[in-house]
């Protein structure tokens, strides 16, 4: 297999960056690679060798979009304040939002994932005077101490007195052996109402239910038939609301506009951030009017970079660049290809046990030689397809999936290119 050449200015660059930022911060790949410029869907590392990015959503309309480019630099020039007077593009934006979803009536903006999400559950305990908030038992949904506290929270964990987690619904390895199907997803629907009993006995009450509808973070597993629609008749006959976190499903990534349309979840609140902005940060967190009304008359929430008239112009060029290039439908066909492609060379490796997803969101398992979760096989592939030009990461509650999730406009030819790469890698490692 080739190797990454050994290169003193990235070394260099490391330990600059560990004295400014302090060590231990993240960075993919055992060498590094210094990036210096994004055009569509690839980057170009600070040699000039470019790659095709198949893993950041953020620049979901494509790195450097010229229209989202245009409307950042042309706002910006022209003026940019915080929301507290009045101007039209926020308030376009809400409009536009809130109308693509259907289920929403009203937006709160903020600049982050995390924050979309803290005023969802703060929303949430507001409307329903209960604290209680459950989540999987695999799952991300923002890094400050209240949604940071959500992430990988064990079912048995009782450090935090309002929150409980449920095991993450999926077919590959269900909790029950020998369920499939409708007992499956009833088996998973009661782990579920276990983890609300427990909160109303301990005096929290029960405020939400909150869940990416394609479970990102757990893997992207398939969800049993059913469960959706019997959690969520669950949740409602329990007093409590639905909260779809769309950070990483939303804006056309798996085909279609929302991942609770994906999925037929429908929604109380939901959070969006990461691909609003393109780059720009960006997130809401929009509901139904009484929702929100009553989260605003109990709070007087105000974000000084949120709601403002920067976010407002970016916010609809992204909305206008996915409607009017077609990368929605693109998303969909696309990854369709990818993933019958990844799921027929599923049967000529046994290490590769299972390819899950949907639109341009797609997971790729490996498993050793018993057919156990193997995070080494993901990693070497992942390193193996960096070395032919193409970055991808990896997920999952093993840690043992490749992580497929490029910009939205990611051409046919790319997709092609992509599979032939993961066959050349494949080869390498596997003969």
């Amino acid at each position: 297999m080739r190797t990454v050449p050994h290169d003193p200015s990235v070394e260099a660059l490391v330990r600059r960056r560990d004295a400014a930022f302090g060590r231990g911060t993240k960075l993919f790949y055992d060498t590094p690679l210094h990036l210096v410029r994004g055009k569509g869907v690839h980057v170009f590392d600070a040699g000039g060798r470019r790659y095709v990015d198949m893993y950041n959503n953020v620049p979901c309309v494509g790195h450097a979009h010229p229209r989202i480019v245009e409307a950042m630099a042309a706002q910006q020039a022209t003026l940019n304040t915080h929301s507290r007077y009045l101007h039209e593009s926020a308030i376009e934006l809400a409009e536009r939002l809130t109308g693509l979803q259907r289920v929403t009536d009203c937006a709160i903006f903020s600049c982050s994932g995390t924050e979309a999400v803290e005023v969802a559950m703060r929303m949430a305990q507001i409307a329903t005077g209960a604290r209680g908030i459950v989540c999987t038992n695999h799952t991300y949904h923002g890094n400050n101490a209240v949604v940071g506290a959500l992430t990988n929270l064990g079912e048995d964990d009782r450090s935090h007195p309002h929150l409980r987690a449920f095991p993450f619904p999926e077919s590959l390895r269900p909790i029950a052996p020998g369920l499939s199907g409708a007992e499956l997803a009833d088996a998973y629907v009661a782990r579920l109402g276990a983890a609300i009993d427990d909160l109303k006995a301990n005096g929290s009450g029960f405020a939400a239910l909150i869940l990416c509808p394609i479970l990102a973070n757990e893997g992207l597993p398939d969800i049993p038939d059913g469960f959706m629609e019997k959690a969520v008749r669950l949740v409602k006959a329990a007093g409590g609301l639905i909260i779809a976190d769309e950070v990483q499903a939303g804006y056309g990534r798996t085909g279609q506009w929302w991942g609770y349309d994906a999925v037929g979840l429908v929604p109380d609140i939901v959070a969006t951030g990461k691909p609003m902005g393109a780059g720009l940060p960006l997130a809401a967190t929009t509901g139904r009017r009484d929702l929100i009304e009553g989260f605003r008359a109990e709070t007087r929430y105000f974000n000084t970079f949120a709601a403002s008239p920067l976010q407002g112009a970016v916010g609809l060029a992204v909305i206008d660049v996915l409607e009017s290039e077609g990368m929605i439908d693109n998303a969909r066909e696309v990854g369709a290809l990818l993933k019958a492609g990844l799921t027929e060379r599923a049967r000529h490796w046994d290490v590769l046990a299972d390819v899950r997803g949907t639109g341009l969101f797609l997971g790729a398992e490996f498993v050793d030689a018993k057919g156990e979760p193997d995070s080494a096989p993901a990693s070497a592939v992942v390193s193996g397809l960096r070395e032919r030009g193409f970055l991808t990461s990896i997920d999952g509650a093993f840690n043992n999936m490749v992580k497929i999730r490029p910009p939205l406009p990611l051409p046919i030819e790319e997709a092609n290119a992509f599979l032939d790469a993961f066959d050349a890698v494949m080869l390498d490692l596997h003969g």
